[in-house]
């Protein structure tokens, strides 16, 4: 098809074919049915190819849109010689994926990394184009590891383009792709489109084709046919996608019935092997057929028959076909394609599946198990819709009810709400078991960490872990621990909390068991804080653990105030997470190291860490945690000084969390913003944020995350006058601190005692707050240093002010909380001491990204083992740290150790 009016895009094209190498990009085309995308890949690919590209390609197609990477198959089939020398992982998880081998693949995100490896490796010898067809029809696996791929070519001289019909949807929509609309010609082009492909019109017949086609390039071409020189065109008033069709299936009916039959079995199978239609064809009419009787679908210019393969000219014409199929025929025609697929017994069963006509329980048994073969593969897709059919063959409703519970469980797992909506519905027609009730209540509040689904909340959810705790102890505990996470995310009460927790504790589980710490600490962190803190310290998750024990444990100690517990079940549980690609695990592991890392002070790690979690917190799909680490880098922002930054983030956090009711994210962003103000001397306006982390009213209260806050409230009171009243507030959590042994808790406590107290009782009080154990809360002991050499300063006490104010202000230089170490430089010049400017360091000069390559490299990780701990090519890991090693003035991994070593 002629390119005619499609200038803008093709230099779009152009400009990022000629991008220097290490420059990736990826581009989305959308239009309607017809619009010109198909041709526009294929000028994309002429360009490429004479710029000197290698081009590899591939197509979603509808038959194939729930076999597991079917779409990755022909994209890597020019690659195969490479994929031998990918590291070992990778080259596993690729060889399951793709079949060739019989293990599980853990993850579809470690299947993204390997084909982001073999792609990076392939261009380092020639520049690669990855043109995607029909992405709508992608199978779901393909579609998400080519979104991966897409969002991490920025350095890499690989360029992704791809097309989509308008109104699908599809995970290869991620806001790192740049989206290009092809619309309509305008009446010119079209009519100059016109002229090229159908000169023969006569002048009613052009205008009338004009009118009707708008500008849609098929229309012009295909409909013209239609027509041909007749003076009194007829057109059909129907939808332009449904004339197109039209239009096809009037072509077919002039064809001979051996060749109709060819067709209408090309339309149902799921591949283009032309042997194998002609097989099926056969075996449907009874008569033999072959490429001659497809002549005449050749020269209707329905089909092309390449080498071995036959080929729709336009992916309407296969749809007019399957939708214009009588069902009887249909139905024949499946099982046609089903007797000749012996040899590939998932398709074959498929097309058994579509041919049934009636519940037929011997089909949808094999479907169930195909459904748990494609799960291990990494084909949860496919897995979702051989269950949903195996339900509808299901003879037995307890059999049916069991699949469609199974397939909407699946349906979680791929992030899909309305499907899994769609199939509980389904479910809920039959009778259903209290058990699976149960599931169907469980399910519907898997999203969102339940806040926009449980309208009952921890209350109802509790009551029914209880009902099943008897009959089915696993699931029991997995909807307890749903009700467990509303008590962090909402404040359901302390009637709710005690009931959550008085029936984890009835199902007698052993004392060490993560799911059992977790559930105490979410529900009860202050009552249950010192029970929590023994047992994580003695608990060990069993050897081979996937790293989900390790995420229970880490978060348990999150909310009960240990966070060097925490930061040591991050690290050990984000180890298998990582090897087994499973991120959406790994978002909140790391998301947990992060809030820990900042309470305590690392903030070089709380930075990397961060922006891990929040980056893919938001690829795998997880609203609300993204919404809390967004808030997270807000507060990380505030105490680096970037007030703007951080003011910014926390409004977008506010904008997520504020509808739902997120408590952590609220007061997360609440914190932020009073660290931001209390950075910059405004003490009233972070007095008025602070206070709002300790009103039970307030939607920012949560009765975990409070704890850690009461140092800054005190601090910015004393600043505007205030201290009386904060007293109450430090009264409760005096009381508080009498029932949990939560360190962050405590350290804080005896820095308020002192600025709290009488001249004549504070000297001891500082001293008493400094002589404590404080090795693990350096931030802590920063501002226990300069609140003391305040203190002292304004009693004219300016000598011994000098070494607080002088040891405040290196440490918070070494912490790189900016703000606080100006403001001891402040005061030291009121003291009479100037100070040196503090020296840039690399958290100031790298972006988080960049800190995280930089702390890997100076652990002494190579650059593949970097890329593997960061799913990046390692190739992307070389030039990022050929950017870094000139901003940070060193020449070498060694002297990159000195610089980083001064972070820690």
């Amino acid at each position: 098809m002629e390119l005619i009016g499609r200038d803008d895009q093709l230099d779009l094209l152009r400009r990022l074919l000629a991008e220097p190498r290490g420059h990736g990009s990826a581009v989305l085309v959308r239009g309607a049915p017809g619009i010109g995308k198909t041709a526009l890949l294929a000028e994309a690919a002429a360009l490429a190819e004479g710029l000197g590209y290698r081009v590899l390609r591939t197509s979603g197609a509808e038959a194939e849109s729930d076999i597991p990477y079917a779409g990755l198959q022909l994209v890597l089939r020019p690659l195969a010689a490479g994929a031998a020398e990918l590291a070992a992982p990778h080259r596993q998880a690729l060889d399951t994926a793709l079949g060739h081998a019989g293990a599980a693949v853990p993850d579809v995100f470690l299947v993204g990394l390997a084909v982001l490896n073999l792609l990076a490796d392939a261009a380092a010898a020639a520049p690669v184009l990855v043109l995607v067809d029909d992405v709508q029809w992608l199978d779901d696996a393909t579609a998400s590891v080519l979104a991966f791929v897409a969002r991490r070519v920025g350095t890499e001289p690989v360029v992704v383009v791809g097309a989509a019909r308008d109104g699908y949807r599809s995970r290869l929509n991620s806001d790192e792709l740049t989206s290009v609309t092809l619309g309509p010609l305008t009446d010119g082009q079209a009519a100059e489109l016109l002229a090229v492909r159908a000169p023969e019109l006569r002048p009613t017949a052009h205008r009338r084709l004009l009118a009707e086609a708008g500008g849609n390039p098929l229309a012009l071409t295909e409909l013209s046919r239609t027509l041909g020189a007749s003076a009194d065109p007829h057109l059909p008033q129907l939808p332009l996608t449904e004339r197109l069709e039209q239009a096809f299936t009037d072509r077919l009916e002039t064809l001979p019935d051996i060749t109709r039959s060819l067709l209408r079995i090309a339309a149902l199978d799921d591949s283009p092997s032309l042997t194998e239609i002609c097989r099926a064809t056969r075996r449907l009419t009874g008569v033999t057929a072959g490429p001659a009787e497809l002549e005449p679908a050749v020269r209707a210019r329905l089909v092309q028959v390449v080498g071995t393969e036959v080929r729709f000219g336009h992916p309407l014409m296969r749809s007019a076909i399957h939708q214009t199929m009588p069902v009887g025929v249909r139905h024949a025609a499946h099982a046609a394609l089903a007797a000749v697929l012996g040899e590939h017994p998932d398709r074959q069963l498929r097309h058994r599946a579509a041919a049934a006509h009636a519940p037929e329980e011997a089909v949808a048994a094999a479907l169930e198990d195909a459904a748990h073969r494609a799960a291990r593969r990494g084909g949860i897709a496919a897995a979702v819709t051989a269950l949903e059919q195996a339900a509808a063959l299901s003879e037995d409703t307890d059999r049916r009810a069991e699949r469609l519970l199974r397939a909407a469980d699946f349906a979680v797992e791929l992030g899909r709400p309305e499907t899994v909506t769609r199939l509980l519905d389904q479910a809920l027609t039959g009778p259903l078991s209290r058990r699976q009730h149960a599931t169907v209540v469980w399910l519907r509040g898997s999203f969102d960490e339940g806040l926009l689904s449980h309208s009952s909340g921890a209350n109802s959810l509790t009551a029914l872990a209880e009902e099943m705790a008897a009959e089915d102890r696993e699931l029991a505990l997995r909807i307890l621990w749903s009700a467990a996470q509303l008590c962090f995310w909402t404040d359901p009460g302390p009637a709710a909390r005690r009931t959550v927790l008085q029936t984890v504790e009835r199902m007698e589980l052993d004392e060490l068991d993560p799911w059992r710490l977790a559930i105490c600490a979410y529900a009860a962190p202050v009552e249950r804080g010192a029970y929590v803190l023994d047992r994580a310290r003695r608990a060990v998750p069993q050897e081979g653990d996937d790293g989900r024990a390790y995420r229970m444990l880490s978060t348990a100690s999150l909310l009960v105030g240990g966070f060097h517990l925490t930061r040591a079940f991050s690290a050990a549980g984000g180890a298998p997470l990582r090897a087994q690609g499973r991120l959406g695990l790994l978002a909140r592991t790391v998301g947990a190291d992060a809030w820990s890392a900042l309470v305590v002070g690392d903030l070089g790690a709380a930075i990397a860490a961060t922006a891990e979690s929040r980056r893919l917190a938001h690829e795998t799909s997880q609203t609300m945690m993204y919404a809390l680490m967004t808030a997270t880098a807000a507060k990380l922002a505030a105490l680096r000084g970037e007030a703007d930054t951080a003011l910014a983030l926390a409004e977008e956090a506010e904008g997520i969390g504020l509808p739902a009711g997120a408590r952590p994210v609220l007061a997360t962003a609440s914190t932020a913003r009073g660290l931001a103000a209390l950075g910059a001397g405004r003490f009233e306006e972070a007095f008025g944020h602070f206070r709002r982390l300790h009103d039970p009213a307030d939607p920012a209260f949560q009765i975990a995350l409070r704890l850690t806050a009461v140092g800054d409230l005190v601090d910015a009171a004393a600043h505007c006058g205030r201290l009386a009243d904060v007293l109450p507030v430090v009264t409760e959590l005096e009381e508080v601190a009498t029932v949990t042994p939560a360190p962050v808790l405590h350290a804080e406590l005896r820095l308020v005692r002192a600025l709290l107290a009488a001249d004549e009782d504070a000297d001891p009080l500082f001293a008493a707050a400094l002589a404590a154990d404080l090795g693990a809360w350096p931030l802590i002991r920063a501002r226990t240093h300069l609140a003391y050499g305040e203190w002292l300063r304004r009693r004219r006490r300016r000598v011994e002010s000098r070494d607080h104010l002088r040891a405040a202000r290196d440490m918070f230089d070494a912490l790189g909380a900016i703000p606080w170490g100006e403001r001891a430089r402040q005061e030291l010049r009121a003291a009479g001491e100037t100070s040196r400017r503090r020296d840039p360091d690399a958290r100031d000069r790298l972006t988080a990204h960049e800190l995280q390559i930089v702390r890997l490299a100076a652990d002494g990780l190579t650059n593949r083992e970097i890329g593997q701990r960061l799913y990046l090519s390692h190739r992307t890991v070389s030039s990022h740290l050929h950017r870094i090693f000139p901003k940070l003035g060193v020449a070498s991994r060694a002297e990159l150790r000195t610089v980083v070593g001064a972070l820690r």
